[in-house]
C-alpha cells in the first residue's frame, strides 16, 4: 500500500502529448512522489511505473462518447485519497487547463480544503501541429492562433467570429465533427481553398499529417481518426516546405495531400 502523509494534498499534472521525453522537470518529480496516479489515454501511460513507482495508477482514461469514470467520480476519489493523507495525482495529456477539465478539479478540491497545485504540460494544441511541420503563428502569415474544441458544433456567431477573425484555427479532438465545421465555416464565408492539416497520432511512430483545402478535406480525411488536431489557416502551407519536423525521429511518419 502506498505509504500516507499526515496532510495530503493533489497536483494537476500535465503529461504532454504523449512521449515521456516532454514531460517538464517538475512533472517528472511529482510523478516520482505520487502515492496514486489518475491517469488518462493520452498522457505518457506506458512510462508510469518508471515515473511513478510508489504510486497505485488508476485508468480513468475517456475515449469519444464513453467514459469509463465520470469527472464527479474521478472528482470525488482524489479528494478521498488526498483527505486519507495521499498525494493524489491526476494526469492529463496536454495541458490541465486546455479542454482538461483541470479548472473544475481545482475548484473542488479547493471547496474540500484539500491543498492543489498545478503543473502546466506541452499542449498538444502547439506541439502536434508543430511536429509536421506547421507553426501556428508566423511572420507575414498568422499573427494569432484560436484554439476550439471539437467535442461539439459550434453556434453560427462562433462560426461568423472564426471566419472573420483570420490567423490559425486549431481544432482538439474534432474529427467527429470536421463536416459540420467545414460546413458552418464555410457559410461563415471562410474561402473554399484555405488551406486545412490533419494531423493524427502526434509523435507517435504512426503520425500521419492529412492536407486538402477547406472545400476537400471532409473527403480527404474520411480514413482519419482521433486523436488529432485539425489545422486551418495559410500556415499549412508551411508543412510541405518544411517537411515532417517529426521525420528525423520517427520512420514511420507520413504526410498525404490531397
Amino acid at each position: 500500500m502506498p505509504r500516507t502523509r499526515r496532510t495530503g494534498r493533489i497536483t494537476l499534472v500535465g503529461g504532454g502529448p504523449g512521449p515521456a521525453d516532454l514531460l517538464t522537470l517538475r512533472a517528472a518529480k511529482v510523478l516520482a512522489e505520487a502515492d496514486v496516479v489518475y491517469f488518462d489515454r493520452l498522457g505518457p501511460t506506458e512510462d508510469l511505473a518508471t515515473l511513478a513507482p510508489r504510486a497505485t495508477f488508476v485508468d480513468v482514461g475517456k475515449t469519444p462518447g464513453h467514459h469509463k469514470v465520470s469527472q464527479e467520480d474521478i472528482t470525488a476519489r482524489m479528494i478521498d485519497g488526498a483527505r486519507g493523507g495521499l498525494h493524489v495525482v491526476r494526469l492529463k495529456g496536454g495541458d490541465p487547463f486546455v479542454f482538461g477539465r483541470g479548472g473544475e478539479e481545482m475548484s473542488a478540491a479547493v471547496a474540500a480544503g484539500i491543498p492543489v497545485t498545478v503543473v502546466p504540460g506541452v499542449s498538444s494544441a502547439i506541439a502536434v501541429p508543430g511536429a509536421a511541420g506547421i507553426p501556428v503563428t508566423h511572420r507575414n502569415v498568422s499573427h494569432l492562433f484560436t484554439v476550439v474544441s471539437g467535442h461539439a458544433p459550434l453556434t453560427g456567431k462562433e462560426y461568423r467570429h472564426l471566419a472573420g477573425l483570420g490567423g490559425t484555427i486549431v481544432v482538439l479532438m474534432g474529427i467527429g465533427t470536421l463536416p459540420s465545421l467545414v460546413a458552418g465555416l464555410r457559410m461563415a464565408g471562410l474561402a473554399s481553398g484555405t488551406p486545412v492539416a490533419v494531423v493524427e497520432r502526434g509523435f507517435s511512430h504512426t503520425q500521419r499529417t492529412t492536407i486538402a483545402t477547406l472545400g476537400r478535406i471532409v473527403s480527404a480525411s474520411s480514413a482519419c481518426s482521433n486523436p488529432a488536431v485539425i489545422v486551418i489557416g495559410d500556415v499549412v502551407d508551411l508543412a510541405q516546405s518544411n517537411g515532417l519536423a517529426v521525420s528525423d525521429f520517427l520512420e514511420d511518419a507520413s504526410l498525404q495531400s490531397a
